[in-house]
């Protein structure tokens, strides 16, 4: 058996243009793979920045609530009545919407997500934003996430250079004051944090008794889950109750089960599936083929036709190697460009590389399978 992985290489290297084609088009479809699964890891994780950063055990929500950058709003007066339960050490309400951003460089519009906080109640842990919260007590006093798009001005430089930036939002003028990092996602490109007061001035509109999340707080040592179910039964319906886990699948099944850019991610990695699938088959069956007379031989000595599809096999699992090893290091820079260009999270984690690689060996396989019909075929006395 010592015989077989030797055999399978020296074929595979005894037509090198074949082999280096085979190679590449494995590197193509583990390139295109490890880049869909990115953008969807990407999609997902953008998608609950902001929610990591909501100082709560418990959100309160509308049960018409789509996502983030949509958020349907409800009565406060829920989230009076949950501070009164046992558990519950503290409440906060939390406006959001999306407005007008006037660009005050080339005044160009934009829309951006604007978050209205109490600086009193530590609703946010973003490290910048619980450092400036004396800031945005000031009328008309807003932070500006550094990471927005770059669509949205040289805010950030500016700032950073001692600049005063002034800005107009939903028609009004603000003061830019201070910065945070959060980031961007496929629903939101810039964002704002500002007072509760100061979000209504600027949509003059919203009544204050109406809020998008409420944030609860529990004691240490009280189960949320408990909770949640207690709330969830005496609240009316009106409000949904989940837990932080809770909303934040929420949000990512949106993006993942009711969009279509979820779709498209998966069904990229299928693509590239297929494509790799097909160029490895095409090279496989065309090696075995030009040595059908080999493996009649083989055959005609007393060889089984398990130990030829192992050398088949073996063919299969170099290439798999040889084509994913490029296209990870490719894929490694393809990454930082793509996170540098977007500002949205791609991380090539440990678990996505076994998991493309499980995949490259998988569609290899599958590619050696199909070509072994080929070598069933081999009669010797047909050939010779």
């Amino acid at each position: 058996m010592t015989f077989g992985i030797p055999l399978a290489w020296l074929q595979l290297k005894r037509e090198k243009l074949r082999m280096l084609v085979a190679v590449a088009g494995v590197t193509f479809a583990v390139t295109l793979i490890f880049m869909q699964l990115g953008f969807r890891n990407a999609m997902l994780d953008s998608a609950v920045r902001l929610h990591r950063y909501m100082a709560a055990d418990l959100v309160v929500i509308s049960p018409d609530f789509p996502f983030l950058a949509q958020p349907a709003s409800f009565s406060r007066r829920r989230l009076y009545q949950a501070r009164s339960f046992d558990g519950v050490e503290s409440v906060s309400a939390v406006y959001a919407g999306l407005t007008l951003w006037r660009n005050p460089f080339n005044s160009e519009t934009r829309t951006i997500f604007i978050l209205g906080i109490d600086p009193t109640d530590h609703a946010l842990t973003i490290p910048e934003v619980v450092q400036q919260l004396d800031v945005i007590r000031k009328p008309d006093i807003v932070l500006f996430d550094a990471a927005s798009r770059p669509e949205y001005g040289p805010v950030a430089a500016e700032l950073q250079a001692g600049r005063t930036v002034s800005a107009e939002v939903a028609h009004r003028r603000v003061t830019v004051e201070g910065l945070f990092q959060l980031g961007t996602s496929f629903g939101i490109d810039g964002t704002l944090v500002t007072s509760d007061l100061n979000f209504l001035r600027i949509f003059p509109l919203r009544e204050p008794g109406v809020i998008d999340f409420g944030l609860i707080r529990l004691r240490p040592g009280v189960d949320p889950v408990v909770l949640r179910d207690a709330l969830a039964a005496h609240l009316p319906n009106d409000v949904t109750v989940l837990t932080m886990d809770g909303l934040i699948k929420r949000e990512q099944n949106f993006w993942e089960s009711c969009t279509p850019i979820g779709f498209v991610f998966a069904f990229g990695v299928i693509m590239g599936f297929v494509v790799g699938a097909i160029i490895v088959y095409q090279i496989l069956f065309a090696d075995v083929s030009d040595h059908l007379a080999e493996y009649a031989t083989l055959k005609a000595m007393g060889y089984p036709n398990r130990y030829l599809f192992s050398v088949v096999l073996q063919e299969a699992l170099i290439l798999a190697v040889l084509g994913y090893i490029p296209g990870y290091l490719i894929c490694l820079r393809l990454y930082r460009v793509t996170e540098n260009a977007t500002n949205l999270p791609m991380q090539l984690t440990l678990q996505v590389a076994l998991l493309v690689l499980g995949v490259t060996i998988v569609m290899c396989a599958l590619s050696g399978v199909f070509a072994l019909r080929k070598i069933r075929s081999a009669d010797p006395a047909e050939i010779f």
